[in-house]
């Protein structure tokens, strides 16, 4: 693309974005002088002219020219220019993500709209012209939306500068809302600037590893600021929509949807620090989050229903409720009696609350009078009030801020997400072996069966909800599953002392897709399978991953092998009576099924979905979906209308005909992209290699997460290796190999264009693909992806991969019918754009890091070379955004 088209592209960004960019880019420049002088100012800038020119024109000349200056710099000065343009990242991120809410509220103010078509309301009055009224009424009863938290190490930021993001974010917000006279410019400038001050003194890089806790603690804070408010929010613009002049009078129609899970502190496969303890502690700090946020607004509601019991009498049922609080706890009845003397339905609210109070205080198991047991206990007191007021003739209080309690209960119950534990089978097999072995048993077998009797704690304290999916990595036959109940009655004595659990098979491998169908049919059979089916109303739960899958066998054939296999597991669900639901292990990244979610969800094939979609949500993928309010809402609001579109005829048939249509397509891409992963990922060699042209060692010292970075194969074997680090580290190289390599020999292969641009128009499938590598190979810069390809001392595979790398871009863009790379999605190619330049900066500092690196063979994460090889991994990852 000419310059002066890149130039035309970057004035059409929204003169308010543009505004917000200058302001902290003026201010992070004020800062950096005053830190380090004008020289430090001048350095960036310097570095920042050459990495655009280079850019803009294309030119060789300026791209060594930046490499020249890199090389020039002092390692004090590469480090402060590292953190720089790494701060720079955060706070153009932050401008991203402010504009993004001010569109958003924008939108919102205009009330609900139909017209957008991944509304709720669209969805639904798709569904009612399709489906009619009462079947619509039914499936939105049934809808469930279930993202599961992962603490998965993608979130290169610390949480400390995390926190001062939001901060500079809260700033801002308050820069655009006040009023003339209500704070100076001067004063809101100094207040920037401070925050941004201690942005740039905070180091980005961690000096330990987060424990398991320390990631449960982080997940608590997207919990507290932003989901415990805003799914009753999300909830309440539905029904606001569904009854119309109604709403806030009636009785809501809008049903709580949404569950929450997590892994956090649950996830013990290859994560040695995760142990019962830990998930005993995580569920505890989860419950006191839930339980203090419904306690604060309990007692918020209870102190403004001040209802003259004259005017809105309480019926006999809060009567009842009444006398039954008084019995259970005189004293607090009295001391709330006197303060509302006639006011019954306060009275019996702050009841509610100081019995929420004494849940939360219960840390033992030791029965508390006051304390309730299940959340269901609480949601019966609550509709009693929320009764007696619709009785009593105060249905605005009824169905009011009341509500939003009823569904927060509903939606989080005294656990806030269900903790799914998860480990590997072969770490079952071993523990079962050695169980029936007799002797004494090793401390990983007595750790194994810990577990279970943590999970019948979490259950006797919390409900089944709290936990009860136990998930098996790497599911290779029914057997796998049947050890997790034998191991369940051994920790326990026996079948009946034992959790309740469902055993949930993680289909990863290309081969056990394969062999879904015929697993699951051997584990219905199981008695302890065969009774939960019976108690759950045929109900099971099957888990794909997305990662393992495109590493075995690439992204083209991991994605055309997961749509079959889903299909598969759909019919031999409906053939078998069962209410089926897929749980899909996505990451952020495109090689880890990473890409817009709610186009994935409409792309599922026909009988997949059936109004529930279960994901995960991890890494830097919780913080961009739910660190904010409003994208958090809207966020939400997609996914739920792309659940319940997914299941329409028309979707389902544009699907089943596109896929019968494109069989051919499909089968020729397979067999083309596989064979062209294999030629590169098994080639000898490869696994060194791979580790010599990209930091993918180097990622494993970033203190990203709790979880080691491979389980335990040296580096000559891709086997071991977590698809994490498989993906960032080639991300990092600007290759980002994992989202596209094999796709351009898969559409060349097909060769004909027309009949690819017809499958890009009706194919859901193809189109979500085309588009994801699309924005895979955007953040692609063949200039710096050469560089690092150079590290390794294999000329074909270097070959190898630049020439797929052209192909794939060259048959994308015959397929799509774009000019250029992302011209679909004008807003995203925009912001790459403007955003490149400045990667490229990083990734120069990166480089010269890495030959560094590689001329010691240092090992030392502290030595200079490796300081800054990690200030900039942490840079491209701030700049790139979806990186693991």
């Amino acid at each position: 693309m000419s310059g002066d088209s890149r130039h035309r592209v970057s004035v059409e960004v929204d003169e308010a974005l543009r505004s917000d960019v200058r302001l902290l880019g003026g201010l992070l420049g004020r800062v950096l002088v005053e830190a380090g002088g004008d020289g430090l100012l001048h350095d960036v800038e310097r570095l920042r002219a050459l990495v655009i020119h280079a850019y803009e024109r294309d030119s060789d000349a300026s791209i060594e020219d930046a490499e020249a200056l890199v090389e020039s710099f002092s390692h004090e000065r590469a480090e402060q220019i590292a953190r720089a343009f790494t701060c720079y990242f955060h706070l153009s991120n932050l401008a991203e993500e402010h504009h993004r809410v001010r569109v958003l509220r924008a939108r919102a103010a205009a009330g609900p709209d139909a017209e957008r078509p991944d509304s709720l309301p669209a969805a639904l009055e798709r569904l009612v012209s399709e489906v009619g009224q009462e079947e619509t009424a039914a499936r939105l009863k049934a809808l469930r939306f279930h993202p599961v938290l992962t603490a998965h190490p993608t979130e290169a930021r610390r949480r400390a500068v995390a926190s001062a993001i939001r901060r500079v974010s809260e700033l801002l917000a308050e820069r655009d809302q006040a009023v003339a006279g209500s704070i100076s410019a001067l004063e809101s400038e100094r207040r920037l600037l401070e925050e941004i001050d201690g942005l740039w003194r905070t180091s980005p890089l961690r000096t330990t590893r987060p424990t398991p806790l320390d990631e449960v603690r982080t997940a608590m804070s997207i919990f507290d600021q932003t989901l415990f408010q805003t799914v009753p929010r999300v909830y309440r613009l539905l029904d606001d929509w569904l009854l119309a002049q109604d709403a806030g009078r009636a009785p809501v129609e809008a049903p709580a949807f949404l569950r929450l899970g997590s892994w956090i502190g649950a996830d013990r496969d290859g994560n040695p620090f995760v142990t019962a303890e830990v998930t005993r502690a995580a569920a505890g700090i989860a419950s006191q989050h839930v339980l203090l946020g419904l306690e604060h607004v309990a007692e918020r509601i209870g102190r403004t229903l001040t209802l003259d019991g004259t005017d809105t009498p309480a019926d006999e049922a809060l009567t009842a409720l009444a006398a039954r609080q008084e019995e259970l706890a005189p004293h607090v009845t009295s001391q709330i009696g006197t303060r509302a003397p006639n006011e019954p339905h306060r009275r019996v609210l702050l009841v509610i609350a100081a019995r929420i109070a004494a849940t939360r205080a219960a840390e033992s198991d030791a029965a508390i009078p006051l304390a309730y047991a299940r959340p269901a206990e609480l949601l019966e007191d609550l509709r009693i009030v929320q009764a007696s007021l619709r009785a009593g003739g105060a249905a605005r209080s009824a169905h009011g801020e009341l509500q939003s309690l009823i569904w927060q209960v509903e939606t989080f119950g005294f656990h806030l997400a269900e903790l799914e534990v998860r480990q590997h089978s072969k770490v079952h097999r071993q523990a079962l072996e050695e169980i029936r072995a007799g002797g004494e048993l090793s401390e990983m077998t007595e750790e194994v069966l810990e577990v279970y009797r943590t999970i019948k704690h979490l259950q006797e304290r919390f409900g089944l909800a709290a936990a009860r999916r136990y998930i098996v990595s790497f599911t290779q036959s029914s057997a796998d599953l049947q050890t997790v109940y034998a191991l369940a009655e051994a920790a326990l004595g026996s079948a009946q002392a034992a959790p309740v659990l469902d055993a949930v098979p993680l289909f990863e491998t290309f081969d056990d897709l394969q062999a879904a169908p015929r697993i699951l049919s051997e584990m219905i059979e199981l008695p302890e399978v065969r009774a939960r089916l019976a108690e759950t109303g045929r109900k099971l739960e099957v888990m794909l991953g997305y990662s393992d899958s495109s590493k075995d066998v690439g992204p083209v054939s991991a994605t055309l092998a997961l749509y079959e296999a889903q299909s598969r597991i759909a019919r031999w669900a409906e053939e078998n009576d069962i209410e089926l639901t897929l749980f899909h292990g996505r990451g952020g990244a495109l090689g880890r099924g990473g890409g817009p979610a709610n186009e994935a969800v409409l792309a599922q094939p026909p009988g997949s979905v059936e109004g529930r979609f279960k994901l995960t949500e991890q890494g830097e993928v919780i913080f961009a979906q739910y660190g904010d309010k409003t994208i958090a809402a809207r966020h939400i609001e997609q996914m739920a209308a792309a659940t319940l579109l997914a299941s329409s005829p028309s979707n389902e048939e544009a699907n089943l005909r596109a896929s019968d249509d494109f069989a051919g397509v499909a089968a020729t891409m397979d067999e083309a992209s596989r064979a062209r992963f294999f030629e590169l990922v098994k080639a000898d060699g490869f696994a060194p290699w791979f580790a010599q042209v990209t930091p993918m060692e180097e990622v494993g010292l970033l203190a990203l997460g709790s979880r080691p970075a491979r389980r335990g194969l040296s580096v000559e074997s891709l086997e071991d290796l977590r698809a994490i680090p498989w993906v960032f580290a080639w991300t990092q190289a600007r290759i980002n190999l994992t989202g596209w390599f094999g796709l351009g020999s898969a559409l060349a292969a097909v060769g004909d264009q027309e009949l690819l641009r017809d499958a890009y128009s009706r194919w859901p499938l193809f189109q979500a693909m085309i588009d994801n590598v699309e924005m895979s190979l955007a953040k692609t810069d063949p200039r710096i992806a050469e560089r690092y390809l150079a590290l390794g001392d294999r000329a074909d595979l270097t070959a190898l991969v630049q020439e797929e790398m052209e192909l794939t871009r060259e048959w994308v863009q015959r397929t799509s019918g774009h000019a250029e790379i992302l011209d679909g999605r004008p807003v995203l190619q925009r912001a790459v754009r403007l955003r490149s330049p400045y990667v490229d900066a990083l990734s120069l500092l990166q480089l010269r890091a890495l030959r560094a690196v590689r001329a010691s063979a240092s090992t030392d994460p502290n030595d200079a070379p490796h300081r800054l090889l990690l200030l900039a991994v942490n840079g491209v990852a701030a700049g790139l955004q979806n990186t693991g």
